[in-house]
């Protein structure tokens, strides 16, 4: 099994423009590395590649769909009246990226 480097974790959070400190970096390595002997820990119990993969927390979940029903819905000029900004019934917002 591959182990997680610094340069791979400083790739990754170049890729997701979340630049990491030295500091930053030691403690995602560190979390992998707990993560990693957990996955260790998990891999030893007995036989459990015969365990069938669980889709949901509970086994006896079970769930209904309700029926689709139009509602009427709240006038968009109320809810833009909330807004500190707008233009042509759209909210403007700040630009966050580039």
């Amino acid at each position: 099994m591959q182990k997680f480097t610094k340069e791979m974790v400083d790739d990754y959070a170049d890729k997701l423009l979340i630049g990491l400190t030295e500091e930053e970096n030691k403690m995602v390595l560190d979390e992998f590395e707990i993560i990693d002997k957990t996955i260790d820990l998990i891999n030893e119990i007995p036989n459990i590649d015969k365990v069938e993969p669980m889709t949901h927390a509970l086994d006896d979940f079970q769930y209904e769909l309700r029926e689709d029903v139009a509602e009427e819905s709240t006038p968009i000029d109320d809810l833009l009246a909330n807004c500190d900004d707008f233009s042509n019934r759209q909210v403007e917002v700040p630009r966050v990226v580039g």
